[in-house]
């Protein structure tokens, strides 16, 4: 019994203490106080070459088409 007693508190004792050193990292590298990883491209410079207003007419376009109010008025 206590055989037992004492190995299910070693179990629990190892996995505990490991479970803080397994832990991974998981913020973005700053390397001189600035951001080292790669940089996002804005979506409107990458599926409208640059046009910010033909994006925004498009984002528009789809908030109409998703109103409520406007489809039930049909």
């Amino acid at each position: 019994m206590k055989a037992a007693r004492r190995l299910r508190l070693a179990t629990t004792l190892v996995s505990v203490s490991l479970a803080g050193c397994l832990e991974v990292e998981q913020h973005a590298p700053f390397v001189n106080g600035a951001y080292a990883g790669q940089i996002d491209n804005q979506p409107q410079q990458v599926a409208f070459k640059g046009d910010r207003g033909a994006w925004e007419a498009a984002i528009a376009a789809r908030v109409q088409v998703q109103d409520e109010f406007r489809r039930a008025k049909r």
